[in-house]
């Protein structure tokens, strides 16, 4: 019986559907939770190939799984008898499966050959695998033969015959040479299907003897070789051209057959001289499109995924310069069986009626026959219910406990079909497939498909509600299909809601929840445009995008539908594209994706990429203002404004700037209303009730703004009741006893028409249940007067005016005035944390004493003296410091403390309106800490060999002073400091003497008070001991006495004098024995002096000694001096005085005495009159 739809009138006007009942039978659900306790017979899920070739070197693996309820049990049969697995030993059955391991190790693997047939039975039926044939791969050597050479002459055709032995399965053939190299191939020599190797025409260059053909079997991995054949080609007489003629196939024509399904393959060898070529045609059509492709140069046709159409005659031409051949090959298609439908399992209800159908293809025709449990169904229990009907079974008015498997066997010369389907007689109350809450999620305008997947015997009805409704859903525009499915074929906004599906049998009903939400389209608004850039200069693509709030979008460029390239000038923003720098390569068609998870949109736009051309200078100016506004599609909240744009002055212009005048409000004043991209010269504008609107356009570009257009004409909107509330709504006491609620006013704009006035409302929250309520008009605050203080209130504020009232508001809290809190905080715990720091730990006030909004507490503390002034000792208290902890806090940190100290503290609680009362005072101390510096450090009474220093307490002891640490040292002349000394002083004393000092000495002194708690800082003095007596009291200038300044004279004195006689002597024309020396001895070597510095330049012999400037050295390094006394090298250096021709002086004096590097201090000089006044000096 055919599904039924029963449709049914709801409360009289709606339609409802229910999904009928199929007694065809219904479909197992995948689902294995709700297969879980369902009684089922046998499945088989995986089984091994029919053709099983097997790997002699590896155990034999027969796979058989199946599934069913209870788990079947499984046993096999080996041609045709029962094959008992627990006999042989080699052979285990793995546990909960039919999954035979046979171990050949020791056996030989052909001994287990044969046909195997697995079956899975439960008490619920019986199931059967394929027939598996198992075989055994073979690899048979090559049969011993001699091959003779082959003597044959240039030009003449030649075929290599390769004839490898049978294999299982067959082996892969190929040629190579000795050196394992792959013989080449070409339109005149190639290697056929059969593995021969054919030679259209012979050439000299095919004389080799190492032609050999290898076979290559893939299951054992293993290549068997030929014997190499030797072909030797004689050039003895001339090659004649001839006319192509076919070496394979032979003849006219020729028959193939090929199963449907599979790969046919044509061939045509033809020898001929020149080489022929070889082409292809079917004579009753074309060839097949997509599945034909050719190999070996053209001489082989491959079809694959063979149909019936592809029968016929193929024609194979070959052709050559001196004509043509012609072979035609018939093709038979023949097929093996196929499924055109196979039998599906059936799950039926008791009394209903299911059909197994089992049709398939074939030619010849496929035989069918039926079994059942796996026994032929003529020699079956007889079932008046059931009637077979060549490849149909029908089973009438089931019953409980006739589930069985059903076997459908198609065979025919080409192979054979096996199908197992069950039929499951069960009586099941509904189960809903679909997950519950599922939410489906969907684009506007689009079908939109919620499931309802059920389970149930008998099949389950399918009834749908939306939301809380009543009604069921039917007809336009909701569809239920079979399978429970409902599809809306154009989803609205409004769709969008909770679904409930209802499945019901005689046996119970069932229900679930879906949601659908449908979303708004993702849509590109501002698409990017055509670009012409010139080189070197920066494209800009916009890409603006409109989409559903809710979903996320991602937006992607692509370039010639490609990725961007890896480029940093590629910079993607999240509405544009730029392109920095642009080249010649980066032309193309650029495309901009906006992807969400429900739907995308993409537009495109090509870059072309120009030279840079040399332009006059432009003059960029403010465009023109736009020109002839006129206002269309005129509504009651919306109007469309139109303009003509004006010159844009060689600047584009990038914007629109549409100005609005209210005439009735606040004439006179122009107010920005919404800018439009430049391209526009339209625009849609959203208007508000009770305005008198004038509009104008001002345009903008890279310069400025224009000036503004001339003013449309006027356009007036109707009143209306206020569209919004006034907003920023608060409620703040300023009293205690009161509570302002302020607002801010709507403008005239926004009130939509006349007679504009506030609603307050106002109730204590959570105490009053009705609102009190007043009106007041030009005003932004109403003040509520004698208000409990500090309580929480909900307020709302509503616009009205003379055509209604705005939206219903939203309340906000406020709450009314503050007072100053009552109490103050009590059991006030200090912790002192260290000398300077300690932590002040209080209980919080209630709140109901805080009378206000709790900002947090105020801690005052000050220092009332020093302990180690005593307890009546009268101490300056200083100034008292207060730190804020706000919020609720009971704890609180006080820094910056005294060592040694007496402290006091108090703490407030602090709200809005100011400080409570303080708590009682609470004293705390500071542990001792390091003393301060000293107060001074003096010097006085200093002697030869003593000082006296003289020294003020510290201001700050910090403790109990437990003495004083002096420590000192002496600073010598070049500020280098002595060994320190220390010593220790008591602490009631303030001067000490030292002692046993180096007169006239500098000592540097550090002095540092000590508590128990360690040294404290230290300062530091320097002073000097006096001078001896016996010494002068002040230093000696040496250059103002008197016989020193007598000495110098006479020194000087001295030295006129022998410059006198010098010249003297050189003006008589006397010679001096240096400069005798010097003509008698010309040195070839000595370097002239230098013209820069007047000096000579450096000497060097072949030892590397280097005598002073200018010097004259003897061979064995020394300088000798010369006899004369006159010579003036005594009162100078070395060699530096010099004479010119006419005996002058031209040498200098220094104050510096060198010695002959060589000799060391073995070889001086006379010091000069200066060295010898420095000398003195």
């Amino acid at each position: 019986m055919d599904r039924k739809r029963i449709w049914v009138l709801s409360n009289g006007a709606l339609l409802a559907i229910f999904l009928g009942h199929m007694t065809a039978g219904l479909e197992v659900p995948l689902d294995p939770k709700v297969l879980e306790g369902l009684p089922q017979p046998p499945t088989i899920t995986h089984q091994s190939p029919k053709d099983f070739i097997i790997d002699p070197r590896e155990n034999i693996v027969i796979h058989c799984e199946a599934k069913g309820k209870p788990h079947p049990s499984f046993s096999w049969t080996r041609n045709g008898t029962h094959f008992d697995v627990e006999k042989d030993p080699k052979v285990l059955m793995k546990p909960s499966s039919g999954t035979l391991v046979i171990d050949i190790n020791g056996e030989k693997a052909e001994a287990y050959e044969g046909v195997y047939q697995c079956t899975a039975r439960n008490e619920h039926g019986t199931a059967l695998s394929n027939n598996i044939v198992i075989r055994q791969s073979r690899s048979p050597l090559w049969s011993k033969e001699r091959n003779e050479p082959i003597l044959v002459q240039v030009g003449v055709s030649l075929v290599l015959q390769c004839r490898p032995p049978a294999g299982l399965p067959p082996p892969i053939i190929f040629w190579m040479d000795n050196n394992f190299q792959r013989l080449t191939q070409d339109t005149r020599v190639s290697q056929a299907l059969n593995g021969d190797l054919y030679f259209s025409n012979v050439l000299v260059d095919d004389t080799r003897n190492d032609y050999i053909c290898y076979a290559r079997f893939p299951h054992t991995q293993t290549i068997q070789q030929k014997q190499p054949i030797t072909v030797k080609v004689l050039d003895s007489s001339p090659a004649e051209e001839r006319r192509p003629s076919f070496m394979a196939p032979l003849g006219q024509s020729s028959t193939q057959m090929v199963l449907r399904g599979g790969v046919l393959e044509l061939e045509c060898i033809a020898e001929g001289l020149p080489t022929p070529d070889i082409s292809w045609r079917k004579e009753s059509g074309d060839l097949p499109s997509g599945r034909t492709s050719f190999h070996n140069f053209q001489k082989t046709l491959k079809i694959v995924d063979v149909t019936e159409a592809d029968a016929g005659d193929y024609r194979c031409t070959a052709k050559n310069s001196l004509g043509a051949g012609h072979h035609i090959i018939k093709v038979n298609v023949k097929a093996a069986p196929y499924w055109i439908s196979a039998p599906r399992n059936l799950i039926l209800a008791p009394k209903e009626t299911g059909i197994l159908t089992c049709r398939v293809g074939g030619d010849p025709k496929p035989t069918i026959t039926w079994s059942v449990n796996g026994v032929a169904i003529e020699n079956s229990p007889k079932d008046v219910n059931r009637k077979v009907e060549d490849d149909t079974v029908i089973l009438n008015d089931v019953q409980t406990g006739s589930s069985a498997v059903y076997q459908c066997n198609a065979s025919n010369e080409f192979g054979y079909l096996l199908a197992n389907a069950f039929v499951n007689v069960l009586a099941e109350p509904p189960r809903i497939l679909t997950p519950p809450n599922n939410v489906y999620q969907v684009i506007t305008n689009r079908p939109a498909l919620l499931d309802c997947a059920s389970f149930g015997s008998p099949i389950p009805s399918i009834t749908w509600f939306k939301d809380s409704q009543t009604s069921i859903l039917s007809g336009d525009p909701y569809v239920i299909h079979g399978n429970g499915t409902l599809e809306i074929h154009v989803a609205q906004l409004l769709n969008s809601g909770k679904y409930t599906c209802i499945a019901s049998n005689n046996l119970g009903t069932k229900e679930n929840h879906v949601y659908l939400e449908v979303k708004e389209p993702t849509r590109i608004l501002a698409q990017p445009e055509y670009k012409v850039v010139q080189r070197n200069r920066n494209a800009v693509f916009e890409c603006k995008v409109k989409h559903d709030p809710t979903l996320i979008p991602i937006m992607t460029w692509l370039k010639d539908s490609g990725e961007l390239p890896d480029d940093e000038r590629f910079v993607v923003e999240t509405d544009s594209l730029t392109i920095r720098d642009v080249t010649e390569e980066d032309e193309g068609t650029y495309t901009c994706v906006m992807n969400t998870t429900l739907d995308q949109d993409s537009a495109s736009a090509m870059l072309t990429v120009v030279e840079a051309t040399p332009t006059p200078a432009i003059v960029y100016e403010q465009p023109d203002p736009p020109t002839d506004l006129e206002l269309t599609d005129q509504r009651e909240r919306s109007v469309q404004l139109t303009w003509t744009p004006g010159d844009e002055n060689n600047s584009p212009t990038e914007k629109f700037l549409i100005q609005y005048e209210d005439l009735l409000h606040q004439p006179g004043v122009w107010h920005n209303l919404t800018k439009v991209d430049g391209t526009k010269t339209t625009a849609h504008l959203d208007l508000s009730p009770y305005v008198y609107y004038s509009f104008r356009v001002l345009a903008l570009n890279r310069v400025g703004y224009s000036q503004p257009s001339k003013a449309s004409r006027q356009y007036r909107t109707n009143p209306a009741a206020p569209d919004e509330n006034p907003t920023d709504v608060q409620g703040v006491g300023t009293e205690h006893d009161n509570l302002i609620i302020s607002w801010k006013e709507l403008t005239g704009l926004q009130s939509n028409g006349p007679g504009l006035q506030y609603r307050v409302n106002w109730r204590q929250k959570g105490v009053e249940e009705e609102w009190s309520s007043e009106t007041v008009a030009n005003t932004s605050k109403y003040v509520l007067s004698g208000t409990p203080t500090f309580v929480p209130y909900e307020i709302k504020v509503q616009a009205v005016n003379d055509y209604g009232s705005g939206p219903e508001p939203v309340p906000v809290e406020g709450f009314s005035g503050e007072d100053l809190p009552m109490s103050a905080p009590e059991s006030i715990q200090v912790l002192v944390q260290n000398v300077t720091l300690a932590e002040v730990h209080w209980e919080p006030v209630p709140s109901s004493t805080v009378r206000g909004r709790l900002q947090g507490y105020k801690v005052r503390y000050w220092r009332e003296r020093g302990l180690h002034q005593g307890a009546g000792a009268e101490g300056r208290q200083e100034e008292a410091q207060a730190l804020s902890f706000s919020g609720n806090r009971t704890q609180g940190r006080l820094p910056g403390l005294q060592p040694y100290s007496l402290y006091t503290l108090n703490i407030r609680v602090v709200n809005g309106k100011g400080e409570g009362p303080p708590s009682a005072n609470h004293n705390f101390e500071t542990p001792e800490g390091v003393p301060g510096p000293p107060s001074f450090l003096r010097v006085k009474d200093p002697n030869i060999d003593s000082l006296t220093l003289e020294w003020g307490p510290p201001q700050e002891n910090n403790g109990r002073l437990t003495g004083y640490t002096l420590r000192y040292q002496l600073v010598n002349n070049s500020n280098d400091l002595g060994p320190v000394e220390e010593m220790t002083l008591p602490a009631n004393e303030t001067t000490v003497t030292l002692g046993n000092l180096k007169y006239s000495t500098r000592y540097k002194f550090y002095f540092n008070a000590n508590t128990i708690k360690g040294p404290g800082p230290a300062i530091t003095q320097e002073a000097v001991t006096v001078m001896d007596e016996a010494m002068p009291n002040k230093q000696v200038d040496l250059a103002t006495q008197g016989w020193f300044i007598g000495l110098m004279c006479a020194i000087a004195l001295l030295i006129l004098v022998l410059l006198i006689v010098c010249f003297i002597k050189r003006n008589k024309g006397g010679k001096y024995p240096v400069k005798e020396k010097e003509d008698a001895h010309q040195d070839p070597e000595i370097q002239p002096m230098k013209e820069d510095d007047g000096t000579f330049g450096e000497y060097s012999d072949t030892e590397d000694h280097k005598p002073l400037k200018g010097s004259r050295t003897p061979s064995n390094g020394t300088v000798k001096r010369d006899d004369s006394d006159d010579s003036l090298v005594d009162y100078g250096e070395g060699g530096d005085g010099q004479f010119n021709e006419d005996g002058s002086f031209i040498g200098q004096y220094s104050g510096k005495k060198e010695k002959d590097t060589h000799e060391g201090n073995e070889s001086s000089e006379a010091p000069s009159p200066v060295n010898a006044m420095n000398s003195f000096v």
